[in-house]
């Protein structure tokens, strides 16, 4: 591959990773308040094991930013619309995901109108739009900014370096999640790395990072 094209390539993974990191992040900030202004005490919300992130809003900025380039849409409104369409159904994929893969679910809106499944509702759609336009407004010219310096070498190696450690947690979380999912359903342990998970990562541990998380 030539040079240039490789450049290319390495600027978009770098913006779209940071762009991912933010997005978890500030979703792991707004989770954390709201759920103080609800309940009144913390809780911790997180969507991995290690670090406060939680990875439905990641992806949710990538999609964004993916989806913002191509159509270019004019106005705030037109994007607090799609930015509506976009969000809700990140959200609405990500929770069957969940289910599927693991046998839970992080959140629940059956007890709201208008929602889908339970999945995502209207009023979770309005706040992916709001969220949209803040991504427009704040996030997009940083975002000019990153690409710019995604050639210097520090740059490089923190992106790395931060790809390999959330890989890492990425694995870890599911793995352990897994299991926990088979540890509910009475399946025993098989070989040493079910062993691993029981040992390192019970039931309790993991009720204690994922604090609104339901069986099915």
């Amino acid at each position: 591959m030539e040079p240039q094209k490789r450049e290319v390539i390495w600027r978009e993974f770098c913006k779209m990773f940071w762009i991912f990191i933010l997005g978890c992040f500030l979703g792991f900030v707004y989770e954390t308040i709201l759920v103080l202004f609800q309940k009144g005490y913390f809780e911790l919300r997180q969507g991995l094991i290690y670090g406060p992130l939680i990875p439905v809003y990641g992806i949710g900025g990538v999609v964004y930013y993916i989806f913002f380039r191509a159509a270019k849409p004019k106005g705030k409104w037109e994007v607090f619309f799609f930015s509506m369409l976009l969000g809700g159904i990140t959200e609405y994929i990500s929770s069957w995901v969940q289910e599927a893969a693991f046998g839970t679910i992080s959140w629940d809106y059956s007890y709201l109108r208008l929602n889908f499944n339970g999945r995502t509702s209207v009023l979770h759609c309005i706040y992916w739009g709001i969220a949209g336009v803040l991504y427009i407004t704040w996030i997009e010219p940083w975002i000019e900014k990153l690409g710019k310096i995604t050639a210097k070498k520090w740059v490089k190696i923190a992106t790395c370096i931060c790809t390999v450690l959330l890989a890492v947690d990425v694995i870890i979380s599911c793995m352990a999640a897994a299991r926990q999912n088979e540890r509910v359903h009475q399946i025993p342990a098989e070989g040493v790395v079910d062993e691993f998970f029981d040992r390192y990562y019970p039931d309790e541990f993991m009720d204690s990072i994922y604090t609104n998380k339901k069986h099915k």
